[in-house]
């Protein structure tokens, strides 16, 4: 009869934890998934524009494909949704503008879905039914 109380507040615990768990994301990440020199120094200005811009409610993947002759591709995800893609040629000397541009242009593209996400009708079934 002891172990009874104990056990149900384990339980109630654990509920209440995996509840908790699925609300509970972590977030601010930009993670580079980049290989060529020219991917990093675009992935390096393209989160120093995020993080001087905005307070990264949110985590995003740059990704790169280099090719030898058109140079690398580079695309933003934000979940697992291409926000931004865009060739780099191989002798680009600066990448700051581009970045930047990059950057701002994937912020105006998250608000945009965030408000979207709010103004989306759920009354008959929930947003990840949809």
């Amino acid at each position: 009869m002891s172990r009874a109380p104990w056990l149900a507040a384990l339980v109630l615990c654990c509920a209440l934890g995996t509840a908790r768990a699925e609300d509970d994301e972590i977030m601010g990440f930009v993670i580079d998934y980049t290989i060529s020199h020219i991917g990093h120094d675009f992935y390096r200005s393209f989160s120093e524009r995020l993080r001087d811009t905005s307070k990264l409610d949110f985590n995003l993947v740059v990704r790169e494909r280099p090719d030898a002759r058109w140079g690398s591709l580079i695309w933003v995800e934000y979940e697992q949704r291409v926000l931004y893609r865009q060739f780099l040629p191989p002798n680009t000397a600066e990448l700051k503008p581009t970045a930047y541009a990059a950057a701002d242009l994937v912020l105006e593209a998250i608000a945009q879905q965030k408000l979207q996400r709010l103004l989306q009708d759920t009354h008959d079934m929930e947003r990840d039914e949809l």
